[in-house]
């Protein structure tokens, strides 16, 4: 199967409800080109419904941050997978770091959260990556393996069109700090592997995406890094001129 790259912003805890509005318009004018590159919006929650009625009739997508696994409940604060569809989502970003770190997330609470997604219909961007601490132990494979499992356990197969996987290593992420290619080619290799001895050969199509301070001067490098079908972005997906830039060169020089 051939993998259609993927950009997709988390703008975490930025932009109100206009700037978010006026962001998404103002990228859909300037993006011609949109059958080479999936382009994902992920907003905070107060935005989701407008943002999803500001795209509606083209081909962006639009996920939410976070999901509770639970349909509902006495659950404040939270926000189940029936809501999110309800309101026209499409995606849903579970385990990133800062939820696993900042929040106390499981891997036990991630897995809890996939089967949720997935059993609604929705389609996880399910993230891992290890500490700065785990990479100097050389401990990064041993931590991407104990996730992927653990994130993907009780499920019998996965559909690579129905779940996205992003490699983002935590000391990466809003540090300025890239990893390099070798790096990233090797653990998106490992994910490759983990996936295909924990289910099928098909296994190998699930996108796999590089998240960690990608930005429009470094994004050409990484997208023609071997396993890397697209990018999980922070800082640069709130950037308009950065945002643009970056899907224009996964849309130039991909090789899928």
């Amino acid at each position: 199967m051939n993998i259609k790259p993927i950009v997709a912003g988390n703008w975490k805890m930025y932009k109100t409800l206009s700037e978010g509005v006026s962001f998404v318009g103002n990228i859909r004018k300037r993006i011609l080109d949109k059958e080479k590159v999936k382009v994902i919006f992920c907003p905070p929650f107060n935005s989701l419904f407008s943002i999803v009625e500001t795209l509606d009739g083209t081909s962006f997508g639009v996920g939410a941050q976070n999901a509770h696994h639970e349909s509902q409940g006495a659950f404040t604060g939270e926000i189940s997978v029936e809501m999110l569809k309800s309101m026209g989502v499409q995606y849903v970003i579970i385990g990133h770091s800062e939820r696993r770190h900042i929040f106390g997330e499981s891997d036990t609470w991630v897995n809890r959260k996939i089967h949720a997604v997935l059993d609604g219909g929705l389609i996880p961007i399910f993230c891992i990556g290890e500490s700065l601490e785990d990479r100097q132990k050389n401990q990064t494979m041993e931590i991407l393996h104990r996730q992927i499992k653990m994130g993907l356990d009780g499920l019998d197969f996965i559909d690579p069109e129905k779940i996205i996987i992003a490699y983002e290593p935590v000391w990466a992420i809003g540090t300025g700090e890239t990893a390099t290619r070798d790096q990233v080619a090797e653990a998106h290799e490992s994910v490759k592997s983990i996936l295909c001895e924990m289910f099928d050969e098909q296994s190998s199509s699930v996108p796999i995406l590089y998240g960690g301070s990608v930005n429009e001067k470094n994004a050409t490098e990484l997208i023609e890094t071997e396993g890397v079908d697209g990018f999980l972005i922070g800082g640069a997906s709130l950037k308009e001129d950065s945002f643009c830039s970056i899907i224009a060169q996964v849309t130039t020089n991909y090789k899928g």
